[in-house]
């Protein structure tokens, strides 16, 4: 869709839609960490880090214990999560670029990777600007790159971001500290935004808070930053620093939902909490595997509140797998709204969950990442462990209790499907069993291993999914396998 195309639709949207603003329509309220972990929140079995506001919240609403963010790190979950679209349709892979890491070590040459969400995509601000909404952009958007557009070019009514020092201009990029009371800006994020809330209290609003923290460098307040260092250890988790950005962070959610029940709005607004991907090394995230930028659990799986008194019931939790891709037309459900002619949406409305259902329509969730990334994550791929990766080309299924895992550069230039006993390309893990991903059973389920990959590749036909296909002329095998020109290979112990 083209950017007028956009504007036509949009604008027919507006004519046809019969909300407008100032009826009975539920307000949306969207709070979106930054590298804030599954395993970050008391309330998925934190045993240092102290998450009071955010465990109150799960209790008085649903937790959904196996919640996706749709990519690995910042940029393209946030483009998945505006879109609603999985990676292949906006081609927004990666921070930057997908050509990240040594060149040697790299197969195949990547997927070129877009910098930004393009003017011409529909995001979930325009479609609920066009049903009614208003609409208020706070924190972070990372997504103004080159080939990209600026929140209120992307629906939203009025845009701020700021690390608590002041106004940033429009699409900012960067990652700072604030000042010593406003670790990572979240107190100045949270006044704007319950400003905004407070000036549309009549509504429908929309307000998506998109948070900094815990996102490098982190912070905290003096204070508390004290009390942590003064706490005896985890088991898992000590970092006092890493304790105290997560706790700002819970602290700004206590106040956001303090304004809601001072406006008397909570009854009538859904509140989402949940995060771009998952944590950085700082965190172990154990019994999960990975972090941040691979896809294995502990990259993907996040914390997931969703909290609307008299809709979803307190204290509630589903196990249904869901993914951010699910937000858009799960806020376009709650606000009784239709997606714009023309635009197609991967996710599924999760407003049937939220009122106590069970299942929904689909069978899988999908990531598709044709490109490298650097710095190796815990528990990752021993190749890219010793390679200097966090991921290679990847793309991953999630049916049932099962996650088979694709590598493309094995499959396209080690044999592919005739030789899956011995080519590393698949992996197979039974999520039910083995949370941790730590047993591949692609050699002894190979019914369920081919099924998988069957409907993977079915996937990526359908939607037209870009697969890396030359191979690098820079790779060097010898120093991929870890030897270096003109040496023997030194003996290891047994």
């Amino acid at each position: 869709m083209t950017p007028a195309m956009k504007i036509l639709a949009l604008a027919l949207l507006v004519v046809l839609s019969p909300i407008s603003r100032g009826a009975e329509k539920p307000n949306i309220v969207l709070v979106f960490a930054d590298d804030l972990g599954w395993k970050d929140v008391a309330f998925h079995g934190a045993d240092f880090f102290e998450t009071p506001h955010l465990d109150k919240l799960a209790s008085e609403g649903m937790v959904f214990t196996a919640a996706y963010a749709a990519a690995g790190n910042c940029a393209p979950s946030r483009a998945c999560l505006l879109s609603g679209s999985y990676t292949p349709r906006h081609h927004v892979y990666a921070v930057g670029s997908t050509d990240r890491g040594p060149k040697a070590s790299m197969r195949l040459v990547p997927v070129p990777n877009r910098n930004g969400l393009p003017p011409s995509v529909v995001t979930v601000a325009d479609a609920l600007k066009a049903a009614g909404y208003a609409t208020g952009h706070f924190g972070k958007w990372h997504l103004a790159g080159k080939d990209g557009a600026l929140p209120t070019e992307q629906g939203f009514d009025v845009s701020f971001d700021s690390f608590g020092e002041g106004e940033l201009k429009e699409g900012s990029e960067g990652n700072k500290k604030g000042p010593p009371e406003d670790p990572k800006g979240v107190y100045a994020l949270t006044r704007k935004a319950c400003a905004f809330i407070e000036e549309k209290k009549e509504g429908p609003f929309f307000c998506y808070l998109a948070h900094h923290a815990i996102h490098g460098p982190l912070q905290g307040k003096p204070e508390v930053v004290a009390h942590f260092k003064s706490k005896t250890p985890g088991e898992e988790h000590k970092d006092a620093l890493y304790a105290a950005c997560v706790h700002a962070l819970d602290d700004s959610v206590g106040l956001l939902v303090a304004k809601l029940r001072e406006l008397d709005l909570e009854k009538n607004t859904l509140l989402v909490f949940t995060s771009d991907n998952g944590a950085t090394q700082q965190s172990s995230q154990e019994p999960l595997r990975g972090s941040k930028g691979g896809y294995y659990e502990g990259g993907i799986r996040e914390p997931f509140i969703a909290f609307w008194p008299g809709v979803v019931a307190p204290g509630t939790r589903c196990d249904t797998p869901v993914i951010n891709v699910d937000l858009y037309p799960t806020f376009l459900d709650v606000a009784g709204a239709s997606p714009t002619e023309g635009v197609t949406l991967d996710g599924e409305s999760l407003l049937p969950l939220f009122k106590g259902g069970k299942t929904l329509a689909r069978e899988a969730l999908f990531w598709h990442f044709p490109g490298y990334l650097d710095s190796p994550v815990l528990r990752g791929r021993e190749l890219d462990v010793r390679t200097g990766f966090r991921s290679r080309p990847v793309s991953v299924i999630h049916k049932g209790d099962w996650k088979l895992h694709l590598y493309h550069e094995e499959w396209m230039l080690d044999g592919g499907r005739d030789k899956l006993p011995e080519n590393g390309a698949v992996e197979l893990y039974n999520l039910a069993g083995d949370i941790g991903e730590r047993v591949n059973v692609a050699a002894t389920e190979p019914e369920k291993r081919d099924a998988l990959l069957a409907d993977l590749l079915a996937w990526q036909k359908s939607i037209g999914a870009i697969m890396p296909t030359e191979a690098n002329p820079a790779f060097e095998p010898d120093v991929t396998a870890g030897k270096r020109k003109g040496r023997k290979k030194k003996k290891t112990e047994p």
